[in-house]
């Protein structure tokens, strides 16, 4: 495993945003067979509650700016101070130009800002992102650095599909990362099994296997119904889980063996929100106290991928501050991130609920302005 330390940076403040549509379990009780005792069974497994998702008009980038703004709107940041922006996601707008670029535009950031996407590493990406900017902040390269977290799970999957759809919920975050001359410490440990790579993938989409018509259309029905499309997610679950139950108590465990802090001197323990399930083994393995973690931001908004660690850090410190927190999360790669930050200084906004605009575009008016734009051409 990677390990780093660092003393002189500090996590500032952090932003989230759900969108204002939100889902509630009870309201598909039709997708369990109409069967409110197979639904309670359900939710009291999963910790299945609500999920906020987005319609066609809204993109990563409408989140994550929004997210961005509500930072900065609350804190003494001047934008042109911000020289490093860093986006983790799965849901990026776009193959190519990277997400950090969009936002940065948008943003109004300065072009001496470093804008670069983190991606394909789903639920672990908020460590990475977090690790990758301490170190630019750590070698001088910044002084202040964003970190845009977030996706769009409820679009990776089929809503037909109850094996996944609904556990995803989507959101965009923001948290601002500074240099400082207090020691501030923080420690990481990251890793990544790639030889286990196709346990949690979508197919296609990809250049390895580019949507064309003859997948377009396809869809495929497993044993239990679940309608399947290749560019949806599909997750190995026994594995994974294998995968889960073996990584996360070890590296929490090795992260504080690292750190030289034992549970009781760790003020929370922000699990990544898989399902209530998963966050209750993983908690039992490690042997934390149920006062230190929780679930519950699983059941308010879902699996938010990249997010979902974050949203589970906001939910938790708008009840009170915290000191010393250990992130705990894995995913997609498949891949982990752990990490120990000193979070006594840091600004937390209320999460809001982001309504896309009346001008944004539906899906059929993005589709005639890029039929439009390709008609013009090279000119």
């Amino acid at each position: 495993m990677a390990k780093s330390s660092f003393k002189h940076v500090q996590v500032s403040g952090i932003a989230a945003v759900v969108p204002d549509n939100c889902i509630n379990i009870d309201d598909e009780i039709a997708f369990f067979n109409n069967d409110s005792a197979l639904l309670e069974r359900n939710k009291k497994i999963l910790g299945l509650g609500t999920r906020h998702v987005v319609d066609d008009r809204t993109s990563l980038s409408d989140l994550l700016v929004d997210a961005a703004e509500h930072l900065i709107s609350s804190m003494p940041i001047k934008r042109e101070k911000i020289d490093a922006l860093i986006v983790v996601s799965t849901s990026h707008d776009f193959h190519y130009p990277a997400t950090a670029c969009i936002v940065q535009g948008r943003l109004g950031l300065s072009e001496e800002c470093s804008s670069f996407d983190v991606a394909g590493l789903g639920c672990s990406a908020y460590v990475h992102g977090l690790w990758l900017a301490h170190s630019l902040i750590a070698s001088g390269t910044a002084h202040k650095c964003l970190v845009l977290s977030g996706d769009l799970t409820s679009t990776h999957s089929d809503k037909r599909n109850r094996n996944s759809n609904m556990l995803f919920g989507d959101a965009g975050t923001a948290t601002l990362l500074e240099e400082t001359d207090e020691v501030c410490q923080s420690w990481f440990i990251t890793g990544t099994r790639g030889k286990a790579y196709d346990k949690l993938i979508a197919p296609a989409g990809g250049y390895y296997l580019p949507i064309r018509n003859d997948i377009a259309g396809l869809e495929i029905k497993d044993e239990a119904g679940n309608v399947w499309r290749m560019y949806d997610d599909i997750m190995k679950g026994l594995d994974v889980f294998k995968f889960t139950t073996e990584i996360a108590p070890k590296g929490i465990a090795d992260i504080l063996a690292y750190s030289g802090k034992t549970i009781d001197e760790v003020d929370y323990f922000a699990i990544h929100q898989a399902n209530k399930q998963i966050v209750t083994t993983v908690a039992r393995w490690a042997g934390l106290p149920k006062d230190k973690y929780s679930a519950e931001a699983f059941s308010k908004f879902g699996n938010c991928g990249a997010a979902a660690v974050t949203m589970e850090l906001v939910n938790r410190l708008q009840k009170g501050p915290l000191c010393d927190v250990c992130f705990a999360t894995f995913g997609v790669g498949l891949s982990w991130g752990f990490a120990l930050l000193d979070l006594k200084n840091v600004y937390v906004a209320p999460i809001a609920l982001y309504k896309p605009p009346a001008n944004a575009k539906t899906r059929e008016e993005k589709i005639k302005y890029w039929v439009d734009y390709y008609k013009e051409g090279n000119k």
